[in-house]
Formats: structure tokens, sequence, C-alpha cells
């Protein structure tokens, strides 16, 4: 009994080293993710969606505070092109290992309901420069500068987000820091970075799994990111951020979302302070709930925008 005892401690130790040093050399991988390329193909399909909606592009490119170019476009409906006319806008964000055409869909019934959108590539991501992907702790910084660089370009009056996954995340976590964001739609957002690691160590099976047998994974993982990346990972947090402002919130979940289930949003639906909303979209994957419920999605996301406008305005105004 106490040689079995022995070598099931033993094989315990063994599994959690393995486990901890698969997790010290993947996580920081994390943090450079691939880069799709914006390809001809890809401009041609937005110039079309563009061209649909009788909007406008051009490049938008912002300089990041720590020095950085997001590159990316703008595309205003021809109603605001307007000398003087007051624009309303939705800052895009797009997924991880995508680029600024991963929201096209977003943009195109956006721009037919006369917003204004503006599409940048995340750092690190597309054809925007920087070396690490933060999942919003510099990205938050970035949204500063986009919205200041958008209000010296245009007359804007209303400034909403709208992002998808990480680009979700990356939204929710910047409107805490930007008051002149008036409210985010977001879908498929991690509650938290730590959250997410659980269901990424888990397989995307179990979070159980990251928790207890791969949580060595998670624990090595997150401090070597945190070393690399010189942030706290308990810093990037959405829950945390609709906690610290009360902004008006859209959360969309996908129901059959084993990437990052149901319950992220559920965390940060209830830590939200401001006003609050979740739609749960029963037979849709992860970041396909536009394509599952298109006239739904198009529907709930503007509502919520025109609902902002008409009952709270625009700080900004």
């Amino acid at each position: 009994m106490k040689s079995f005892l022995l070598w099931t401690g033993s094989l315990i130790v063994v599994l959690s080293l393995l486990s901890a040093l698969v997790g010290y050399w993947w996580m920081p991988g994390e943090l450079h993710p691939l880069r799709r390329p914006l390809s001809a193909e890809l401009i041609a399909q937005f110039d079309s969606t563009i061209r649909a909606s009788g909007a406008q592009r051009e490049d938008f490119n912002v300089r990041a505070p720590d020095g950085i170019l997001l590159r990316g476009w703008i595309a205003q409906p021809a109603a605001t092109l307007l000398p003087g006319a007051v624009s309303d806008w939705v800052l895009l964000f797009h997924g991880v290992a995508d680029n600024r055409t991963g929201v096209i869909g977003q943009a195109g019934f956006l721009l037919r309901a006369d917003y204004g959108v503006v599409m940048l590539d995340s750092r690190a991501q597309g054809e925007s420069d920087g070396a690490m992907a933060t999942y919003g702790w510099k990205e938050r910084d970035d949204v500063r500068a986009i919205v200041s660089t958008l209000e010296r370009k245009t007359h804007a009056g209303c400034i909403f987000e709208l992002g998808v996954s990480m680009g979700a995340s990356i939204a929710l976590q910047a409107a805490a820091t930007e008051p002149r964001v008036a409210g985010v739609a977001a879908e498929s957002p991690f509650s938290d970075i730590r959250e997410a690691a659980y269901d990424y160590a888990g397989f995307h099976w179990s979070p159980w799994l990251g928790r207890t047998f791969f949580r060595p994974a998670v624990v090595a993982g997150l401090y070597a990111a945190e070393r690399e990346g010189g942030f706290s990972a308990s810093e990037i947090s959405p829950v945390h951020a609709v906690r610290e402002r009360d902004f008006p919130i859209l959360l969309i979940a996908d129901g059959l979302d084993t990437t990052l289930p149901l319950r992220h949003a559920q965390l940060i639906y209830d830590s939200a302070t401001g006003p609050r909303q979740i739609w749960v979209v029963p037979k849709s994957a992860h970041a396909s709930a536009l394509g599952t419920a298109p006239e739904e999605y198009q529907r709930r996301v503007l509502e919520f925008f025109a609902g902002i406008k008409s009952e709270r305005g625009c700080s900004n105004n």
C-alpha cells in the first residue's frame, strides 16, 4: 500500500511538472497570434459591401500611445458626408488571428443604418504594427487614441463599440476607461484572461480540467505571459471593467460556444453596474451569431444603440 501511494504521489508530481512546463512554453505564444494578411480579395469584398450601402471608405491610421501604428479604415454613409453633418460611429473589433475584415458583416448593416464604422487591425495583427497582443491591456489605450483621432477628423455624435470574441473583450475593457464610448455590444467575450485559460487548458471540453489536472499549466503559463507582456493577468478582465464604469452593455452569447462558453457572458452580466442585456443564440457556435440569426442580430444591436441615444444621449455631443 505504501509503495502504491508513493508511486501515485510521484506520478502526480511528475505530471504536474510536465503540465507546468507545457503551460510555461505555450501561453506566451498566445501573445503572438498569427497574422491574417489583408488580401486584395478581402479588400474587394469590403468595397462591395460599402458600395451597396452608398458609403465611402478611406484609410484611417492611428498612432498608439506607445508609438506603434494601427492601420485600418473608416467608412461613412453618404447621408452623413454633408458639411457640418453630425455622424454617429461604431468602433468594430475583430477576433484573434484575424484582421479588420473579420467584421465586414457587422459593418454592412451598420452602414445601411447610417452609422459610420471604424475598422482597424488590432495591434500585432493584420497590417498594424506591434510585436505583441495583450488582449485589452494595451489595447484599451489604443482605443482612447482611436476616439481622439476620430473626433479630430469628423463631427462625431455618439460613439459605440461592437466586438467579437477577443474584440468584444477589448471593447468592454476600453469602455471602462474611455467615457466617450456610449455603449458596447459584445459577442462571445471572455470574462477574464484566467477564466479563459481554464477553458483552453481543458481543451475546450471542460474548464474543470483546467482548474484541476492542468492547473499547473495555467499558473505557470500566466506567470510566463505576465513576464513577457509586462502586465498583470488579473487586470485583463471585462468583469472588472463593467464594475468600474456603468456603461450600457449588450452581451451576445453563442449557445453552442465551446471556445468561450456561455458562463463568460453570464459572469460579465452578473457583474455589470450599468444597463445590461444578454441575448443567448441557442444554435450558434463561437462568434457566429450574425450568420445564425442575422435579422435578430441586426435588430437587437440597432435597437440597443438607438435606445442609448434616445434615453441617455452621448457625453461627447
